[in-house]
């Protein structure tokens, strides 16, 4: 991954914006720019163009939407800035976390209205760490089926996308404007192409192990669940063209990967009651923390994985996502009518009868958690039992390249690059340093509210309006 001069590219042919990357903030970027008038190619360099967004549960927090208020919820983006700075310590940037809280209605609207993407609030549960219910997502709670829609809208606006075009380096010249790009194809051949702008959609680095060996070492050994095309490539290019990089370190894990099977058990389970163990059949952390920061939890323990507990009334709960129910198809899902059956099932030891019988008092509000948990907020947990093992996983990375409020990527000294944008993983999110600070729907907002942004942005700059 190189930056060349212009002077060694031959071009055979321009556009004025390009993308990088064919996820959800690539074809969100790609339509916003081409509504707001500019011709515009997605590069991606898979066979098709699905990134990290389809393998997640395409939830977006946007807080004040009209879905909201049709359900009476009164939200606000300073009450959503509100919980993201709560989740983060206060160790992001208060500014940007407001701006893309701001962003999210507007985009959450501007996806159900131009992009016919058919979005509904989540309101059966309240995810750890947000004061009110702001998830927005389609009918069957997937990142595939928020892509589909988009597909459809860009092959409505004959949006040229290009896949299997991995994307090998960028020429810029002296004062780093980009004027094009090089990619491969899978023949070998290569083709220089033009442009005005560039946005770099291509997500972070949770697929490279050798960049997660330098920057976020504790996550190393979780079971990756991300897209393989998670290189790093965006930093790697930035680092280089002298772009500020920031939360390097950030991540969002997930306590909730069914151990084996690569599907993950939506954190319902655990917010409504359910509790985790490890092979000693004892708890081992507060899971209501949050589903990113108990994967590096479950990757400490013994064999690196762990068994939800839960019982049959959240199991019925959970059926609304599909995820859900490709677990329950894959036979994941194991059921006890007593605790000791539940030790049979799992292969744990007797103890696991003792956590069962504490989390009861817990619940009850007879006993204290020593790990902090307020176990009365949920459900108390009654036979039949349901139990599944679950590995610790990495997502997606959320550090990455310091962006504007435009996506437009910054220097250190805070001046933008010439015609750089970036959005999603390959920009610098809002869930502070670590893992602890990821709010449920975080990299999503990045990425569709950056990418609307970038493609705006990148539009205008090209028409001469944003120079």
């Amino acid at each position: 991954m190189s930056i060349l001069s212009p002077s060694s590219a031959k071009f055979q042919g321009h556009v004025p914006v390009l993308i990088v990357g064919g996820g959800g903030c690539g074809l969100t970027a790609a339509l916003a720019a081409k509504q707001s008038g500019a011709e515009v190619l997605v590069l991606e360099r898979d066979q098709t163009a699905l990134g990290t967004t389809a393998m997640s549960t395409g939830l977006i927090p946007a807080p004040g939407s009209r879905f909201q208020r049709a359900k009476n919820i009164d939200d606000s983006p300073e009450i959503f800035a509100a919980d993201i700075m709560t989740k983060t310590k206060n160790a992001t940037d208060y500014d940007m976390a407001l701006h893309l809280a701001r962003e999210g209605a507007p985009t959450v609207e501007w996806l159900a209205d131009y992009c016919n993407v058919p979005l509904s609030l989540v309101d059966s549960f309240l995810y750890p760490g947000h004061a009110k219910m702001r998830m927005h997502g389609t009918p069957n709670r997937t990142g595939s089926e928020l892509m589909g829609a988009l597909h459809q809208a860009i092959e409505r606006d004959s949006i040229d996308v290009i896949t299997e075009a991995q994307v090998t380096d960028l020429f810029a010249d002296d004062v780093k404007r980009i004027h094009g790009l090089r990619m491969t194809r899978p023949d070998g051949s290569q083709e220089d192409l033009e442009c005005d702008a560039l946005i770099l959609a291509c997500c972070g680095f949770a697929g490279s192990r050798e960049m997660l060996q330098e920057y976020i070492p504790e996550i190393l050994e979780a079971t990756f669940f991300g897209h393989p095309g998670n290189k790093g490539d965006a930093i790697k290019w930035g680092r280089d063209l002298g772009a500020d990089i920031a939360d390097i370190h950030a991540y969002q894990g997930h306590g909730g990967l069914a151990y084996g099977q690569g599907i993950p058990i939506l954190w319902a389970h655990i917010v409504r009651g359910g509790f985790q163990v490890n092979a000693y059949g004892v708890r081992f952390s507060n899971e209501a923390r949050g589903y990113s920061e108990q994967a590096v939890d479950i990757v400490a323990q013994p064999g690196h994985w762990a068994w939800s507990i839960f019982d049959q009334k959240i199991h019925d709960a959970m059926k609304e996502f599909d995820d859900y129910q490709d677990a329950i198809k894959a036979d994941c899902i194991r059921t006890a009518n007593t605790d000791d059956e539940l030790c049979a099932i799992t292969g744990l030891p007797p103890a696991l009868k003792d956590t069962l019988a504490q989390v009861a008092e817990m619940a009850h509000g007879q006993r204290v958690d020593a790990f902090g948990r307020d176990f009365t907020k949920g459900w108390v947990l009654e036979a039949p039992f349901r139990a599944v093992k679950v590995s610790g996983a990495l997502f997606h990375t959320q550090g990455g390249l310091v962006v504007d409020k435009n996506a437009r990527v910054l220097r250190a000294d805070k001046t933008p690059l010439p015609n750089l944008f970036a959005g999603g993983g390959a920009a610098r999110g809002i869930s502070g340093p670590g893992n602890s600070g990821y709010l449920a729907g975080n990299g999503l907002l990045a990425a569709t509210a950056l990418g609307r942004l970038a493609g705006i942005a990148a539009a205008k700059l090209v028409s001469g309006q944003g120079r």
